[in-house]
């Protein structure tokens, strides 16, 4: 793996990328991204996460993340992306849903050839960590996070979007805790 896209200390800010495999878009329903939510709270509350940007988008998330110093970054996207599959893939089994059985098939088939998947891979592997190295890359990660519902014409305004960070950067509260950067 080349060393751009590894984790170094936790206390330095990254840009993050974790795409569901095949580019399934899953989180086009609430309940699903919920749970995303919901894990990233507990990453917050109980494993060190710092958490200065998200976005949940239909197939993919973006964080703007750094750790406690007594955190390893790593270790906590490892816990959290096996979290979230397993939780998301039941949700699936469970729910009314229409594309069950080809989301299911999906993600069967990305694992299949995979000693270490037991029967269903939802996450791609890595998350492609970005070292933000000074406030205008910071600005422009956080920008583009926040601008990726309006781009994709899901909201007219960044701060419309539940399941981003953009209306914290505009003074309201959204559902995590958010350290804000600027």
């Amino acid at each position: 793996m080349s060393e751009s896209y590894k984790f170094h200390t936790p206390e330095e800010i990254y840009f993050t990328t974790s795409t569901v495999v095949d580019w399934v878009d899953v989180f086009t329903r609430p309940e699903y991204s919920l749970i995303i939510v919901d894990s990233l709270r507990y990453c917050i509350r109980h494993k060190g996460l710092r958490v200065h940007a998200w976005c949940i988008m239909s197939n993919h998330i973006h964080l703007v993340v750094s750790a406690e110093a007594t955190a390893v970054l790593h270790d906590i996207f490892r816990d959290f992306k096996k979290y979230t599959s397993k939780k998301i893939v039941q949700a699936i089994q469970e729910m009314p849903e229409s594309r069950r059985d080809w989301m299911l098939y999906r993600f069967a088939f990305a694992g299949k050839y995979q000693q270490r998947i037991d029967q269903y891979k939802f996450w791609q592997d890595g998350n492609h960590p970005v070292l933000c190295t000074d406030g205008a890359m910071l600005r422009q990660k956080v920008d583009y996070i926040h601008d990726n519902p309006v781009r994709r014409m899901l909201v007219q305004e960044a701060q419309q979007y539940p399941f981003s960070s953009a209306i914290d950067y505009c003074g309201g509260k959204g559902m995590l805790p958010v350290e804000l950067l600027f």
